[in-house]
């Protein structure tokens, strides 16, 4: 009963504090990020917005996280998060109580970056790089969020088409949250700008 009285607390407080995670070889230059950035700038002033650049290690990201929002208020803060960024949307989401907006989230980056390990380039700066640690596999799989704590106040947004991750994979480990299912679509869900409306409205910013 708690728990339900405490979801239902949620989705009625406005969203005063916004943190967004970009994926893995992402940045704040993304364009989903930089789409949701204007907009709280252009129309939500007073919301405290957040975009850190996360470093490779999936230990020291969490741990930056951890620290960037320790003074915000869990019952009116919420998460954004787009492939890798999802999972580590999802972990802040069970730890802060918090609502959370998916974007093909990963669902076991652990088994898909694996053979990632190596030397990598970043997406927005390709010459910019960083090495992908063989360690880091095991941080990820220590990060693994157990069943979802309050899966009505997330929303995941999933391609059918992303080309990157199985849309399957995702629906079923969001099952009972709130799931918009796009026929087609791409990884990185170029078509953002028509969604907006639907993650605001869910969002319901200050």
């Amino acid at each position: 009963m708690l728990q339900i009285k405490r979801s239902a607390y949620h989705r009625a407080m406005p969203t005063t504090h916004l943190l967004y995670l970009h994926g893995f070889r992402s940045s704040p230059q993304s364009a989903k990020a930089q789409t949701m950035a204007a907009r709280v700038a252009a129309c939500h002033p007073a919301v405290a917005w957040w975009c850190p650049q996360l470093p490779p290690s999936p230990k020291a990201a969490m741990e930056l996280i951890d620290a960037g929002v320790a003074r915000w208020p869990a019952g009116t803060m919420a998460v954004v998060g787009s492939s890798l960024g999802g999972f580590y949307a999802t972990a802040v989401a069970q730890r802060r109580g918090c609502k959370a907006v998916l974007l093909n989230p990963a669902v076991d980056p652990a088994l898909s970056l694996a053979r990632h390990i190596g030397e990598q380039a970043c997406w927005h700066n390709p010459d910019d790089h960083f090495f992908f640690e063989a360690r880091f596999v095991d941080e990820l799989r220590a990060l693994q969020a157990g069943p979802l704590n309050r899966p009505q106040d997330i929303l995941a947004i999933i391609a059918k088409g992303d080309e990157v991750l199985d849309w399957r994979e995702m629906a079923a480990r969001y099952a009972g949250a709130q799931l918009h299912l796009l026929e087609g679509g791409d990884h990185a869900l170029s078509d953002f700008d028509a969604h907006l409306p639907l993650v605001l409205d869910f969002l319901k910013l200050a």
